[in-house]
């Protein structure tokens, strides 16, 4: 039985090297093919535990940290994801930012994703947010690190009320594997009304 609970102060200050470690795992797999460190994931974590505006969702098989997602209003967040809204008229003190989902492979399936977004969009909810925007990586379909059997998560995006924003896309550098520096990446927004 998986407990899937937000998780806030020391709750939170005691599970970031966990959430750290997962976020490096599991973004190594394609589509992001990141080649992250520790030192980087803790400070980049510290905002989530700083802001009280931030939720960190956490997934858990007894003991164990198998996934997590993070969300925080889309005006706390990196400028380089709010830079991405400029001229769509959209109002940035009403969205909510999906930031990360991860979630360990044998985990997927069991309706775990859909967790991790009710609990953000509630918490999204109690903040008087009326919207809920999130950003996935465009990686092209001849990558060749891209796997034969990659099946996209558009279907479960869809069906949570997701669209994609047109002309809505993020660039943000991280460093990919067998890479010797960080290169500029596009993400695509998608959002939904609350």
């Amino acid at each position: 039985m998986i407990e899937v609970v937000a998780l806030t102060g020391a709750a939170l200050d005691s599970r970031l090297e966990d959430v750290a470690r997962l976020r490096i795992d599991v973004f190594r797999d394609w589509p992001y093919l990141y080649d992250g460190n520790v030192a980087y994931e803790r400070d980049y974590l510290a905002v989530y535990r700083d802001n009280p505006r931030a939720v960190v969702v956490g997934a858990f098989d007894g003991p164990r940290l198998v996934g997590a997602a993070t969300g925080m209003p889309m005006q706390d967040h990196a400028d380089d994801f709010a830079a991405a809204f400029a001229g769509t008229g959209k109002d940035l003190r009403t969205i909510f930012y999906c930031a990360e989902s991860v979630l360990m492979p044998q985990w997927r399936g069991y309706g775990i994703g859909h967790r991790f977004f009710d609990l953000r969009e509630a918490h999204a909810r109690t903040l008087g947010l009326t919207e809920v925007a999130f950003c996935a990586v465009i990686r092209p379909a001849d990558h060749p690190m891209r796997p034969a059997d990659y099946a996209p998560l558009d279907p479960f995006w869809h069906k949570r009320g997701y669209q994609p924003l047109t002309g809505v896309v993020a660039h943000f550098g991280w460093k990919d594997l067998g890479d010797a520096e960080d290169s500029r990446k596009s993400l695509q927004f998608w959002s939904r009304q609350l």
